[in-house]
């Protein structure tokens, strides 16, 4: 494992990310080598399952939030699966890439991901992905032990590639695989970046092959940063129990609002007509030093109202001190917010150009025109 390299800092005790490098002794210079050249991260602790059977595609599209049921083999996407009432369960990112085995559909998702069984009570996401088979021709596995992911950040992503021998694909979402090494081009974060499904057993090998060829390690602090400025999401962390895919932007990214027949499709379109979530994920400048930082749970507030709830907290190497947090809609764009609780309230300015486009809701835009 990458945490028994030299100069590698294991993560705080609470930190999501137990398992792999926090960093490797300088996180901002592994940031601002990520933005400007290229970094590799070991994302080894995510789960991962692969799905095979011939009916793959047409089983997975009926338990997941994407339309996957004709999806080309060599791309990928992302998914969410979803409770009855349309709440987040779990997020995964998909690779279906055709190998020496056949057609398989890769999954990996954040470790310790978790579904709402059928009987309503919290269980393994592999687990719940089993008790949905019933007489599908597909098998759902646990392939944590046969891939680890290790992802590439950073514009000369393609010339690193290429001097490990892996290709990169062409468009966010490819799927391409060589040497038995699984890329899935991604669009976050930064703007250019990979993710390799790599064998288990030959990760520090991958790891020393990346290196060599010029990518600087970094841990998951610079990785959530760059993640944190991009605004992309994380269950558990940027989500409570009540966020819908509306809320922090994983409509049409990860939740497809056309198709039905899956759990949950009912809020999404619903919410999808109306045009308007409860909340919607902003990003907020913090002005607090590194010591005195609200955490992940804290309120959000405005005047003597709570507004909002604080998700992902991280320090950037140019913006300083960022958060996402969930905040009510109404809240106007220039309202001057205090986050945290307790001896680490800050003052939080919402960034004006990291706002989810507002789409005026079907229903909305009928009513409008009916009542013109």
């Amino acid at each position: 494992m990458t945490l028994d390299l030299p100069g590698a800092v294991p993560p705080p005790e609470g930190s999501p990310d137990q398992g792999v490098p926090w960093h490797f002794g300088d996180p901002f210079a592994e940031q601002r080598t990520a933005a400007r050249k290229v970094a590799v991260v070991d994302r080894a602790h995510r789960e991962v399952v692969a799905v095979t059977g011939e009916e793959r595609l047409s089983w997975l599209h009926l338990v997941i939030s994407q339309h996957v049921s004709e999806l080309p083999v060599n791309t990928g996407t992302e998914a969410l699966v979803l409770d009855s009432q349309g709440r987040i369960d779990a997020h995964m990112v998909l690779a279906y890439a055709s190998g020496a085995d056949g057609e398989t559909v890769w999954l990996d998702t954040d470790p310790g991901a978790v579904a709402t069984g059928a009987r309503g009570g919290r269980v393994p996401l592999l687990e719940y992905l089993e008790s949905m088979v019933f007489w599908s021709k597909v098998t759902p596995r646990n392939a944590t032990a046969e891939r680890a992911v290790l992802s590439v950040v950073g514009p000369e992503a393609p010339e690193l590639l290429a001097a490990a021998g892996l290709p990169l694909p062409g468009s966010p979402y490819g799927v391409a695989a060589s040497s038995d090494v699984i890329v899935r081009r991604m669009p976050w974060p930064g703007a250019v970046a990979a993710d390799l499904l790599v064998p288990r057993p030959l990760l520090a090998a991958w790891w020393s092959r990346l290196t060599e060829a010029g990518a600087r390690p970094m841990g998951s602090w610079g990785f959530e940063a760059l993640r944190v400025e991009a605004a992309r999401p994380r269950v558990g962390v940027d989500t409570d129990d009540r966020a819908i895919p509306h809320e922090v932007g994983w409509v049409h990214v990860a939740a497809h609002v056309a198709k039905g027949c899956y759990r949950g499709q009912e809020t999404v379109s619903k919410v999808h007509n109306v045009g308007r979530p409860p909340r919607r994920m902003l990003l907020l400048h913090l002005d607090g030093s590194p010591e005195v930082l609200p955490e992940t749970g804290d309120p959000v507030v405005l005047g003597e109202r709570t507004v909002g709830r604080v998700g992902s907290v991280a320090q950037h190497h140019e913006l300083g001190p960022i958060a996402l947090a969930l905040v009510k809609y109404s809240v106007p764009l220039d309202a001057e917010l205090l986050a945290g609780t307790g001896d680490r309230v800050v003052q939080a300015a919402i960034d004006p150009d990291v706002v989810p486009e507002a789409t005026p809701g079907l229903g909305r835009e009928a009513a409008r025109r009916l009542r013109g």
